[in-house]
């Protein structure tokens, strides 16, 4: 077990510095793509509630059709097919995208259940004291949707981060290719993975722990 150890203390100060540059580019890697995915889920929720027959049929057809496919296969098909049409992607660029596309569809559902779950009548509350069909939902339905759906939302953060992972397969400088490249190097794939691991937990620990507290129903 002492053995184990060891080389974390050989070698500790030429890692550290190594995985703490891959756990800052794996964190903006997957606060941009959330980002992007939160737009374009609350833009898919939306088209699903549309009066528009063909945007609710697009909205429904996007999020089956995207939750039915690999992650993996869409971040090959943005990052080494859409060259040969001439869209080009950076490594970075192409996972930002991947990821915001198929977890668009994972966030679209929850504010379609947030929605759901707002009754009816309030809605028509405010349209009856004079507020805009904008107005309602950005004053009254959405804080209420956010409050619904902040703990599954963080928990979904937490599995894109993970999933960001996969990145590293189209290059992407994160913290699975960095820990490939240091085994490598090292020879110590058991402790590198270890440390690799490690950097996961303590990125996703704290946002778990939170929602979890979210999710605890006040007394």
């Amino acid at each position: 077990m002492i053995g184990f150890f060891a080389p974390y203390r050989d070698y500790g100060g030429e890692w550290l510095p190594l995985l703490l540059r891959a756990m800052v580019n794996t964190a903006v890697l997957s606060v941009c793509a959330f980002a992007l995915a939160l737009v374009l889920g609350l833009l898919l929720s939306l088209c699903q509630r549309s009066d528009f027959q063909a945007l609710r049929h697009f909205a429904a057809l996007y999020v089956t059709v995207v939750r039915g496919v690999p992650l993996l296969a869409v971040l090959f098909l943005l990052y080494f097919g859409l060259p040969g049409i001439g869209i080009v992607f950076s490594a970075f660029g192409a996972a930002i995208a991947g990821l915001a596309l198929c977890f668009a569809a994972q966030i679209a559902e929850l504010f379609r259940a947030g929605l759901k779950a707002i009754p009816a009548g309030q809605r028509e509350a405010a349209l009856a004291v004079g507020l805009t069909p904008v107005q309602s939902f950005r004053l009254i339905i959405f804080p209420q949707v956010v409050r619904v759906i902040l703990a599954p939302m963080i928990v979904t953060f937490v599995a894109l981060l993970k999933d960001s992972s996969l990145a590293s397969l189209i290059t992407v400088n994160e913290l699975v290719l960095t820990g490939r490249a240091m085994a490598t190097e090292y020879f110590l794939p058991l402790q590198i993975y270890v440390a690799v691991g490690l950097c996961y937990f303590a990125i996703a620990w704290p946002f778990s722990v939170f929602s979890r507290r979210l999710a605890v129903p006040a007394r």
